[in-house]
């Protein structure tokens, strides 16, 4: 495990009634325009925070996809009271998505980029799952200190995180969600 990621232990808090005032999941799901034929790709899924929502917005297939079967458990036990036939866990890290090729036309990565190895290798995996005229929708830190998070040192700016995306082949539009988080949207062109 490396000092990048996200402890298990400390999931709890990953579903608190605070976490869902400063990001309710239902208004930055609007973002990603969900319909119910989407196939969509949680990446780094969690517990469910927004695999959950995804989930009752389409018919079609929501993939959790998370590297630690720990976070894919608590998911199971979060979602069971819903009886999901659309959800499906998939124990898979980012740089080699174990999701066939133009599997998906919504990809949902939230607070997950600035714990990949390589983030180029990522957004290759993730332009490789996507279908055509598929989009994504990243949420990340801003490079602020909070009383949250991860270390300021490990986040990445909305601009950064911008240019990094252009410069892998992704239209992108920063969307600020509150001061310490921002999503962007983006379509492979």
């Amino acid at each position: 495990m490396t000092d990048k990621r996200f402890n298990p232990e400390k999931a709890r808090v990953l579903m608190s009634e605070d976490r869902k005032k400063l990001l309710p999941p239902d208004e930055i799901i609007k973002h990603l325009n969900v319909t119910q034929d989407d196939t969509i790709a949680d990446l780094g899924a969690g517990n469910g925070y927004f695999t959950i929502p995804l989930a009752r917005r389409t018919k079609k297939t929501v993939y959790a996809v998370d590297i630690e079967p720990k976070m894919l458990e608590m998911l199971r036990e979060n979602a069971r009271e819903e009886l999901f036939e659309n959800l499906f866990y998939v124990e898979s890290d980012l740089d080699h998505i174990q999701l066939d090729d133009n599997s998906v036309n919504k990809v949902m990565i939230a607070f997950v980029i600035h714990e990949v190895p390589n983030i180029d290798k990522t957004l290759s995996e993730i332009k490789r799952i996507l279908k055509s005229g598929g989009q994504m929708l990243l949420i990340e830190w801003e490079a602020i200190q909070t009383e949250s998070g991860p270390p300021v040192h490990h986040r990445i700016p909305s601009e950064e995180m911008s240019r990094i995306l252009k410069e892998n082949g992704f239209d992108a539009k920063i969307i600020p969600l509150n001061q310490a988080n921002y999503a962007i949207k983006a379509i492979p062109n």
